[in-house]
Formats: C-alpha cells, sequence, structure tokens
C-alpha cells in the first residue's frame, strides 16, 4: 500500500452502517485507536499516553488539513505541544525528594479561577467563534503556504452550534492543561466534554463520531474513578 494512500481519508477501511453508512478511512481508523489507548493509558496514569497522544493528534491533523478544517487543525497544534509539556512534566522531578507529580485535586482558589476563566473564554468565543476560527484557518493557511501548499484563502461557513462548539474547545484546552499537571477534575471535563460531543454529532448525523464519544466517555468515567481512588491514597500518604 502507497503511504500516501494510506494517509488519505479517501482510502476506505470499512464502511460502518449507521445514518447513510459511514465510510471509515484508514488514517481516521488508526488515528481512533491511538486516540482511544491515548485516553485509556492516561486514566492508568501510565506516561507512554503521551506518544500515543502524539501520534492521534498527527494523524487528526492531516484530517483536518484534507478536508480543511483549519481551525482544528491549529488547535492539534496546541495539543501536540501539551503532549510534549505533559510527558516532560509527568516524568520530572517535582519536588528536591526526586518525587514525580501526584494525582490530587485542585486546590479551592485554583479552581473558582479556573472555573471563572474558562466560563469567561467561552462566553467569549460563543460570541466571536466565527471570527476566531476563520482567523484560524487563514492562519494555518497561510503558514501552510510558506511551505507551498498553495491553498486558496478559506471561507468558514458559520458555525453550527456556537455554544457547544465554543464549549468543546474551551473545556479540552482546559482539560488537557489540567491532565499535565495530574489535577483530577480534568476527567469530569472529559466527561462533560464527551457527553456534549455525542449529543452534537449524533445531531449532525456523524453517528460513528456518536459511537466513539460513546466509548471515550466510559473510558473517561473510568479515569474519573482511578484519579480521585489516586487522589484520596495520596492525600493519606498511602
Amino acid at each position: 500500500m502507497d503511504l500516501l494512500e494510506l494517509f488519505s481519508i479517501h482510502h476506505t477501511l470499512v464502511t460502518i452502517p449507521l445514518g447513510d453508512g459511514y465510510a471509515m478511512s484508514w488514517i481516521e481508523a488508526i488515528g481512533t485507536l491511538f486516540g482511544l489507548a491515548c485516553i485509556w493509558l492516561a486514566s492508568q496514569e501510565k506516561t507512554i499516553n503521551y506518544l500515543f497522544g502524539l501520534i492521534n493528534v498527527s494523524l487528526f491533523a492531516i484530517i483536518f488539513f484534507q478536508i480543511q478544517l483549519y481551525g482544528l487543525l491549529m488547535l492539534q497544534l496546541f495539543f501536540f505541544c501539551a503532549n510534549l509539556y505533559g510527558w516532560y512534566a509527568w516524568t520530572r522531578p517535582a519536588n528536591d525528594q526526586g518525587e514525580t507529580l501526584q494525582i490530587r485535586w485542585l486546590s479551592k482558589s485554583k479552581l473558582m479561577l479556573t472555573a471563572a476563566l474558562s466560563a469567561l473564554a467561552i462566553a467569549l468565543l460563543t460570541r466571536y467563534i466565527d471570527p476566531v476560527f476563520a482567523a484560524l484557518a487563514r492562519t494555518s493557511v497561510t503558514l501552510l503556504n510558506l511551505f507551498g501548499a498553495e491553498l486558496a484563502m478559506p471561507d468558514p461557513s458559520p458555525d453550527a452550534f456556537p455554544f457547544w462548539d465554543a464549549t468543546m474547545t474551551v473545556l479540552s484546552v482546559v482539560a488537557q492543561i489540567l491532565m499535565t499537571r495530574k489535577y483530577v477534575e480534568n476527567w469530569v471535563l472529559w466527561v462533560i466534554i464527551n457527553i456534549i460531543s455525542i449529543g452534537v454529532y449524533a445531531a449532525q448525523g456523524v453517528y460513528a463520531m456518536s459511537l466513539e464519544y460513546l466509548i471515550l466517555l466510559f473510558i473517561a468515567a473510568n479515569g474519573t474513578r482511578l484519579w480521585v481512588l489516586a487522589a484520596k491514597r495520596s492525600q493519606q500518604g498511602l
């Protein structure tokens, strides 16, 4: 199989009998599997999750490039950097005793600040989501054209679900940051994100994506359970 063909979204692996039929490409299938493995390993507090995460966001960046979702492509760049930082933060000593980061809860003050900033960011992004994503798309195309892509400047359509899209985007960024610092609340946010995603993708008729996020919901719920128990053991000095 030609390598470029493997990375094409038109190279179908299987057609899933959902709705009118969903043709899942090889790159989407591989990227999804690495994404599921990343989340599962993170729930088990395995640092290797970041390797799977780096592969996942790289493959999805290629997908978003091909389907011209340049705003989401830029978001993958953030997740790529966050995975690199998370790998570093989880393995470097967190104190003079050489201990690594421990699973813990946000302090009350940090929780309130995180909630306030998240609410403000969601409100602002909901209001300005179309120009923000259009700017991200134009920035992506400009950068890609510097490397000879010769892409036409995009003219994105208005967002179908501005509030829910803004909520998923902001909470995904916040959850990823909290995960790199091993805060339990990251899993609570992933549960919320996955519930919203299931509804949005189902409303758009993308049932395969809804099914994928249903699986992610169960993994995130299990991650919440495991990290709550780990945080309790850490507080008790066990």
